[in-house]
């Protein structure tokens, strides 16, 4: 025996699904950190901390999170299907390492997708390179 439902429970259970951020990877789950700010993952959110304390004692500064990077093409920017905005590639973290004195750009991966290999290629191209930091255990 088949089970029938209402439009009503219908929706009701199909609403619930599309409001759902579908920029999710893997089951990501958004999390806050004391500081108030929200990130993408808890690994995410646990790396923010963890660099929050390298800049603190001086190993790094300028820390910086979710910064657009313009991805340029050989005849210039990259454009967006409707060719009004430029894509971008947004780092997680962005910061000088003191001791070595470089700009890291970093992103952290439980998953690396297709879009993120492809616009880490380009950034390649670009010559920036993504430091690509995975959760312990």
């Amino acid at each position: 025996m088949t089970e029938r439902l209402t439009a009503e429970q219908y929706r009701d259970q199909h609403v619930s699904k599309s409001t759902e951020d579908r920029r999710r990877v893997r089951g990501a789950q958004r999390t806050t950190t004391p500081d108030g700010i929200d990130h993408d993952s808890k690994t995410e959110a646990q790396r923010w901390e963890e660099l929050k304390l390298l800049q603190k004692a001086g190993e790094i500064c300028g820390l910086k999170r979710q910064v657009d990077i313009a991805l340029m093409g050989r005849d210039g920017p990259i454009m967006t299907d409707s060719g009004k905005q430029e894509r971008v590639y947004r780092a997680d973290f962005v910061y000088v390492d003191n001791a070595l004195g470089i700009t890291v750009i970093e992103d952290r991966k439980g998953h690396e997708t297709d879009v993120f290999k492809i616009k880490k290629a380009i950034l390649a191209a670009q010559g920036m390179e993504i430091l690509v930091t995975k959760a312990k255990g």
